[in-house]
């Protein structure tokens, strides 16, 4: 199975997949440099890899964007660092442990940083048969809009907005108090 991941994670290197990332990451980096009280972030770019030209553009706006990804740039240094932001474009769908990359990314994100997060959500479970991004045979897992909120009840984020695929949360800023995770 994971040959095929390489593989299909290979060809999301064209062109066309590039553009659709970087649509994703460029708009998102301005948005949360608006939010922060900082100028420059570091963030990182979790599960693909942007242009060269991307991440220059990145630069050229006084931000850094480091990049992980599992068989393209296996850097498991960048996960032992905490990030402005983590960016996340269609990746949670091929997480075989979900709940070990949860607390991985959690765990990425300095307080008050933003997760960003883009994965199709399923909308009705009943129609989960013949719904065609499950035929994808490296999707293995699926998430529902609850499943979102339900992570943001249980950990230190708030669920800023959810749309059709586009998931953003805040980490709460670090502080005495504490949810309970009952």
């Amino acid at each position: 199975m994971q040959n095929v991941e390489k593989q299909r994670y290979g060809r999301a290197q064209k062109a066309s997949k590039q553009r659709q990332l970087s649509q994703f990451v460029l708009p998102l980096l301005e948005q949360v440099s608006q939010q922060q009280q900082h100028q420059a972030l570091i963030g990182l770019n979790f599960g693909r890899l942007l242009s060269p030209s991307s991440l220059q553009n990145i630069a050229q706006s006084g931000h850094t964007l480091k990049q992980y990804d599992p068989f393209f740039a296996a850097d498991n240094q960048l996960l032992s660092s905490q990030y402005d932001f983590v960016c996340c474009y269609r990746v949670f769908e091929h997480f075989r442990s979900p709940n070990k990359e949860w607390r991985l990314l959690s765990n990425l994100v300095k307080p008050e940083g933003w997760l960003a997060i883009n994965t199709p959500l399923l909308a009705d479970l009943a129609q989960f048969s013949k719904w065609h991004y499950k035929n994808n045979p490296t999707h293995v897992s699926f998430y529902q809009q609850a499943t979102f909120e339900f992570l943001a009840s249980i950990s230190d984020f708030e669920l800023i907005f959810a749309s059709k695929d586009l998931i953003l949360m805040q980490k709460a800023s670090e502080s005495d108090i504490k949810r309970s995770l009952i």
